[in-house]
């Protein structure tokens, strides 16, 4: 009975966290890893368990979203490109290094970003292509290297700076950036850094079931309802998460 009701908090954990993250573009990470944390689970372990379940997050988003056909093969493969070697740099250096420092200045920065664009009423309400010369790309590309550094190793919140990269770079509305978003960093990024991690530590591997089973559902309804209700509810929920997950850092960094 207590394997049941500990499978069924799991699953309902992962649901919410990544239907959350499905419509607001990232922040899975807020709730599933401090949970796999006071669940009893150690650091690497956390991240590792949490990384290998939240790649169904990019799976079941990625069922939704290539029904809308909005991806450009070229443009994810730009992503994929630039980000993937920072997010398998990331996720090796980790597991030796104090993050508390990281933590701190990433939820600054991470809070800095809801507030930028709440800030910003237009922001990412509508496509405004820009950027696509040659500096732009390099720029960009160096953005998003950088992001996938963090994806690999801070790892909480990082799929909220590729959508805010997007939408403030390259011009994309937050529709289309959290479309790439989970495809990309969902099932890419995280796969990538999920066997990385997994090389180096444990995994709590009778956990990833009911984890997995949540991402899917969470990361399939949640991109249902991003593609449902637009950029106006996307970039509201962008805000909120952006500022929750900012301060779950700072808080996380100053204990």
């Amino acid at each position: 009975m207590e394997i049941i009701l500990e499978q069924c908090m799991l699953f309902l954990i992962s649901l919410l966290a990544n239907g959350l993250s499905a419509l607001a573009g990232g922040g899975a990470g807020l709730l599933q890893l401090p949970a796999l944390l006071f669940l009893g689970l150690a650091f690497g372990t956390a991240l590792a368990t949490h990384k290998i379940a939240s790649v169904a997050l990019g799976v079941g988003a990625t069922f939704r979203h290539l029904k809308e056909k909005g991806i450009d093969p070229r443009f994810a493969g730009f992503i994929l490109l630039t980000g993937l070697p920072g997010v398998v740099l990331g996720a090796l250096i980790i597991l030796a290094v104090p993050d508390a420092v990281a933590r701190l200045i990433l939820g600054i920065f991470t809070a800095g970003l809801g507030i930028y664009s709440w800030r910003s009423p237009k922001l990412g309400l509508n496509a405004d292509v820009k950027h696509r010369d040659l500096t732009g790309w390099i720029i960009g590309g160096a953005g998003l290297f950088f992001i996938g550094f963090l994806n690999g190793s801070i790892t909480s919140g990082t799929g909220l700076f590729v959508t805010i990269w997007l939408v403030v770079w390259f011009g994309f509305d937050y529709q289309r950036a959290v479309t790439y978003t989970l495809i990309l960093v969902g099932l890419f990024w995280n796969g990538f850094g999920a066997i990385t991690l997994a090389m180096q530590t444990d995994v709590k591997w009778e956990w990833i079931p009911a984890l997995i089973a949540g991402a899917l559902l969470g990361g399939y309804f949640g991109a249902h309802l991003s593609i449902a209700k637009g950029s106006r509810l996307v970039k509201r929920c962008f805000e909120s998460v952006t500022v929750a997950v900012g301060i779950s850092l700072i808080v996380d960094g100053l204990l």
